[in-house]
């Protein structure tokens, strides 16, 4: 591995310098075991600790196939869907790799008695297999994790669609918290040229899903001077929305549970912000029985801040804890888009506010190519920023993946693989004073 960091931190190498590198038989890699999948049992989802079950391995390196690309991971990052890995919720992620691994004989590859998590990296591209001809070694990518086999006409107009869309760490096999990850060539989008790795690293799972779940005509269709209610505004995927909102020219009304993170979102430019804990929402009565009174006192709030008018989308992750009210403050035809229920599954609302109002409640998930393409863009154009907030080593990954689940974090945490410090990586230095204060907003809070 040192002869492929030194070729990294030269910038001299060329493709054919990267080409010729031996590559090792084993890499270090953030796993959890299939033996281990029980490990939880009876215990509530809180008090599963990703500290106990995520492992730091040396991996026999995987084989490369036709399509694919292997890529030297300088930064990775966390997200709740490692958390879900990590504690074994909603089910073992070790039932994904082995229905991939029932697809053809190169999948059988994914299926092992480790899966090797992570959905982000920013790094540089090392060997690709046959019929890969956009990407050479030596590029500096990161890579989105949207994994298609794209043989079904379903996917063709919406790679999302495809009948075996996957995300790619989660499941699949051989993911980006690791020193080499294993992608479709078809994931890899070049890294924007004013990033360090770990930030050019932390934006593209929840970048990416921000996009498609609020701005793409696949999601809301946002549009200027749109109400959004953007719930967990300064977390990893709030941050995201919060931007795009006001890149937008809509309204963003932020909902967070602190007033560090309300200060949060003021910095980025949101003047509508609702610190949850201190209203003292109680939008449940006991575990079976929500509180109307509460959605209407969370409704006059939001009217308050709006100057009278309601909700035009509500752009939700937190699913069961916040779902009754969010279809009750949406306005009357007006959008709820969801992409995650990190409070619980089953959703529960009075339907009654949702028909007779004509609204719409819009599934949203990750992002197909060419979202995942206009959402990097953004980022390597200065018009959306990384939300890093801090950066862990590769050995401190179960403690990243612990804050992440317990929501001790602002924005995204991220994690150095290759990368031996922060701050490298970075190629266009005058683009990136420009920005300085953005990219680093989350890290001086």
């Amino acid at each position: 591995m040192k002869d492929i960091l030194d070729a990294i931190q030269s910038q001299s190498a060329t493709a054919a310098d990267f080409a010729a590198l031996p590559l090792p038989d084993s890499y270090r890699a953030i796993t959890v075991h299939k033996d281990e999948a029980e490990m939880f049992a009876g215990l509530t989802t809180r008090e599963k600790d990703p500290r106990k079950s995520l492992h730091l391995d040396h991996v026999p390196l995987p084989e490369l196939g036709p399509g694919e690309a292997l890529v030297a991971v300088m930064a990775s990052s966390v997200n709740y869907n490692s958390v879900w890995t990590s504690i074994f919720e909603p089910v073992s992620t070790f039932s994904f790799l082995e229905r991939y691994g029932r697809l053809s004989e190169l999948t059988k590859r994914h299926d092992l008695p480790y899966h090797v998590i992570g959905s982000d990296l920013a790094g540089v591209v090392l060997r690709t297999g046959p019929g890969v001809n956009a990407w050479n070694p030596g590029d500096e990518v990161v890579a989105h994790c949207l994994s298609v086999e794209l043989e079904s006409s379903d996917g063709h107009n919406d790679t999302m669609l495809d009948p075996e869309q996957r995300i790619w760490g989660f499941e699949t096999n051989f993911g980006g918290l690791a020193e080499i990850a294993l992608v479709k060539s078809n994931q890899l989008m070049p890294k924007p040229d004013h990033l360090s790795w770990e930030e050019a690293a932390s934006p593209g799972l929840v970048n990416s899903t921000a996009y498609r779940q609020l701005v793409s005509g696949n999601g809301a269709g946002m549009k200027q001077g749109d109400n959004v209610l953007i719930w967990g505004a300064s977390g990893g995927l709030g941050s995201y929305a919060t931007q795009f909102a006001l890149a937008g020219g809509a309204n963003p009304i932020c909902v967070v549970s602190s007033p560090e993170k309300a200060d949060i979102c003021r910095s980025m430019g949101a003047t509508a912000v609702i610190d949850r804990n201190a209203e003292g929402y109680k939008f449940w009565k006991d575990e079976h029985t929500q509180d109307p009174r509460e959605w209407k006192r969370f409704g006059s709030k939001i009217r308050e801040l709006t100057g009278g008018e309601d909700i035009d989308i509500v752009f939700e992750h937190p699913g069961r804890e916040t779902f009754g009210a969010s279809v009750y403050v949406t306005r009357k035809g007006g959008t709820i888009t969801t992409c995650a229920s990190t409070s619980g599954y089953m959703h529960q609302y009075d339907n009654r506010y949702l028909w007779m109002s004509l609204k719409r409640i819009v599934g949203s998930h990750f992002a197909n190519y060419r979202e995942a393409w206009e959402a990097n863009r953004l980022i390597a154009k200065g018009k959306i920023h990384p939300t890093l907030s801090k950066v862990y080593s590769l050995e401190e990954t179960g403690q990243a993946a612990y804050d992440v689940h317990r929501n001790l974090h602002q924005g995204k945490v991220g994690v150095l693989a290759l990368a031996p410090e922060e701050g490298l990586g970075v190629r266009d230095h005058e683009m990136r004073a420009k920005h300085l204060d953005a990219i680093n907003r989350f890290r001086n809070v």
